[in-house]
């Protein structure tokens, strides 16, 4: 029990959480806390605590987020504030662990996975002094050149949704998380430019479905988004951000901006529904001051973010775990993860027999020299340079991999070189190993000069205070018009224009494949890269994508026969680029409709040169039988029961995957994915799983009840191994 003394020295902050432990109501916490801010606090919880300018400047001299963005700290209350660190692929703040990136947690298929990913990044941002992590990116990549796709984890919503989730809960036991961009986020180049036209039908049934499983999951924020959808931006969208998330998903939480240019109207943001401006003192700060006197704006609007915003730090201070994490930065404990993760991560798409064996797994014992090529093979290459970018102490190439699990005696290493060289290292080997793809400076988040003379996104920025602000904007605008990064260390990626490999990478396949029969490929990538021109020329190829800090040694893994494969698509590899839906990345006006990868493939009447959800293994495996355990029909929920079977010698993990298709109406036989899960099962084992499925994946929406409703009539059920396996175990439900 505290003594009076001990309870005189708590802040009303601290003294609230402490109500809300012990069962009081905290948006009742809320409010009286908020009672106690002056007018001028109250208006400082609804932005940033940095000047802008002095904060542009540190972005360019210092770097992006390297301290945690602090928005609303009001110390005489001791309110911490939001204090934003950001992600994916671990905690942007310090030398945290450089997890694979999300595209390859989402070829794990592993919510368990990826939510110890989650708990292990939260420690690193609480470390950090960081209370809230913008890392729970779930944007539906429509398009395979969008840069940023490797920030999301597949192009499925049930996957977005189920992964995202699985990151926020483990992330929330030491921070906030906060799931983005709200929503059809998915082009980089044009992100300030475009509109997204969007029927309200299409946006709930395929662009929306994640957020709300992510939301109705118990995330604390959203963040909007740049980019315009039907005419509104993404910062003041009042569909998206009232009537949707509130009005509609009963969603509690906080929405935050997208960082500086997140905000068109400041005034018109606040009554339509975003609570915070990121991540610095900038257009709110004044011109909200000038709406509430013209009365434009009214203090129940001030009111109503600022107990949200209240609420939410105390519900969450009242509920993280008790203990400080201590020295968790890249600890082994954490890059032992992202080595399993990376294991999990890697999918084998082809593995041929070469004279009567497969290609992989070389074994060490049995490997006598590999021939090592290509350009990435000897680079760090965790992603881009973003706001993403994870500044790890260290990370494994694939050379160093390779090295390290077979000895430097046993690996030869050529970058590229003429014929002759390409020859004398390639022929004399057991095998060779091809690594190929992309960098930063191929794909990856966009800021380029020209944002400092448009005069849209000048707008937004406030005029200096005085006359050392004035010399900082100056040389902010300087730097920022010389291309100069505000969002990492580098930012020139953005879409990408070609979907197919760079031209030395394609002609070092044909070189070395020519003069080696056992070559094994290697790709690089976040999207979908396609492969036409070359992959009938090489026996085996492994997607790799960017791996993390201990990538190497996880691709070395896989080689060897250490780690079995298990990884999956998380999209489809198209045969050509006439299966993928139009795009002009510089547009300033699209429509996104349903039709995307799988489906837009069997629309089309083609096939996928590798389906959704494809991927092999050392080992084999037989989906037995699939039963229907459940369904319910308002709720459009069931739960099936699947039983797998390992045939083969190795250990292994199963991905199961359930698909299910109408059998009438105008959507008949279109197969999606309704749910999935993963299971370790032994070399000549079986086990049976229960698979919690989702109907309303294939349902309608509703505009009268404002919602999703579950299909009616028989469904066709599917436990595979990935998207149209001949061989799956079939049943069928009548909803």
């Amino acid at each position: 029990m505290q003594t009076k003394d001990e309870t005189a020295r708590k802040t009303p902050f601290e003294l609230a959480v402490e109500r809300i432990k012990d069962g009081a109501d905290s948006e009742h916490e809320a409010k009286k806390l908020y009672a106690q801010l002056t007018e001028e606090e109250s208006l400082d919880l609804l932005d940033g605590d940095t000047p802008f300018w002095p904060g542009m400047l540190s972005f360019i001299k210092d770097g992006y987020n390297y301290r945690p963005y602090v928005h609303g700290q009001n110390d005489r209350l001791g309110i911490p504030g939001i204090r934003f660190i950001d992600g994916p692929r671990g905690c942007v703040r310090g030398e945290g662990t450089a997890f694979p990136v999300s595209m390859a947690r989402g070829a794990t298929w592993d919510v368990a996975l990826e939510e110890r990913v989650g708990v292990a990044i939260g420690e690193e941002v609480r470390e950090e002094g960081g209370n809230f992590y913008g890392g729970v990116c779930i944007n539906l990549p429509r398009h395979p050149a969008w840069g940023r796709a490797q920030e999301t984890y597949s192009d499925q919503p049930i996957i977005l949704g189920r992964m995202g989730a699985a990151l926020a809960k483990g992330v929330q036991h030491n921070a906030m998380a906060c799931m983005k961009h709200f929503a059809c986020n998915s082009m980089e180049n044009a992100r300030f430019s475009v509109d997204v036209s969007v029927d309200e039908a299409t946006f709930n049934e395929v662009y929306l479905p994640h957020f709300k499983y992510v939301a109705q999951h118990g995330i604390y924020a959203v963040m909007s988004s740049y980019n315009s959808i039907n005419g509104e931006w993404g910062g003041q969208n009042r569909y998206n951000l009232i009537q949707v998330l509130r009005d509609e998903w009963n969603f509690k939480g906080l929405t935050v901006s997208d960082f500086i240019w997140g905000l068109r109207d400041p005034i018109a943001s606040i009554t339509h529904g975003l609570d915070i401006e990121e991540p610095f003192s900038q257009q709110r700060h004044e011109k909200v001051q000038q709406a509430l006197r013209e009365g434009r704006l009214s203090w129940g609007d001030i009111r109503r973010s600022g107990v949200r915003i209240l609420e939410n730090q105390l519900r969450f201070y009242a509920q993280r775990w008790s203990d400080e994490p201590k020295n968790t930065l890249a600890s082994d404990p954490h890059t032992q993860l992202a080595r399993e993760v990376e294991d999990r991560a890697v999918v084998l798409l082809k593995n041929d027999q070469v004279e009567g064996e497969t290609v992989l797994p070389l074994l060490p014992q049995k490997t006598r020299k590999i021939a090592v090529f290509g350009r990435l093979a000897d680079i760090a290459n965790t992603g881009d340079h973003g706001s993403s970018d994870v500044h790890a102490p260290y990370v494994v190439t694939v050379l160093q991999g390779l090295q390290d699990a077979y000895g430097k005696e046993k690996i030869d290493y050529l970058s590229g070189g003429s014929d002759e060289d390409v020859a004398a290292c390639a022929a004399g080997a057991d095998a060779a190993v091809v690594v190929v793809g992309y960098t930063a400076a191929d794909e990856g988040e966009f800021v380029d000069g020209s944002i400092a003379d448009r005069d849209d996104l000048l707008a937004l920025y406030p005029e200096p205070h005085d006359e050392n602000e004035e010399k900082i904007r100056d040389e902010v605008l300087k730097a920022m018009g010389s291309g100069a990064s505000v969002v990492g260390t580098g930012t020139t990626g953005g879409d990408r224009r070609d979907l197919h490999l760079h031209k030395d990478d394609v002609n070092l396949i044909a070189q070395v494949s020519r003069y080696n029969p056992r070559t094994v490929v290697v790709v690089v990538s976040a999207g979908a890269v396609l492969m036409e021109d070359w992959v009938d020329q090489i026996p085996c190829l492994l997607l790799g994508w960017y791996s993390g800090m201990e990538g190497g040694h996880g691709i070395a893994d896989i080689i060897t026969g250490k780690a079995n494969p298990s990884g999956h698509l998380p999209y489809p590899i198209p045969a050509s680029e006439d299966d993928l839906p139009d795009l002009n990345i510089d547009a300033t006006e699209i429509t996104y409709d349903r039709y995307y990868g799988q489906r837009l493939i069997q629309h089309k009447g083609s096939k996928a040169l590798f389906p959704l959800g494809y991927g092999l293994s050392y080992t084999t495996w037989q989906v037995a039988r699939i039963t229907s355990r459940s369904a319910d029909t308002v709720a459009g929920t069931g739960c099936v029961e699947v039983e797998v079977e390992n045939t083969g010698d190795r250990d292994g993990w199963c991905v199961v995957q359930i698909y299910g298709s109408q059998t009438e109406g105008d959507r008949a036989d279109e197969r999606e994915l309704l749910g999935f899960s993963t299971v370790q099962v032994p070399a000549h084992a079986g086990k049976t799983i229960l698979v919690d499925t989702d109907y309303t994946a294939l349902g309608r929406w509703n505009a009268h009840t404002r919602k999703v409703d579950a299909p009616h009539g028989l469904i066709r059920l599917e436990a595979s191994l990935y998207w149209g396996d001949p061989d799956s175990a079939n049943a069928e439900v009548t909803l």
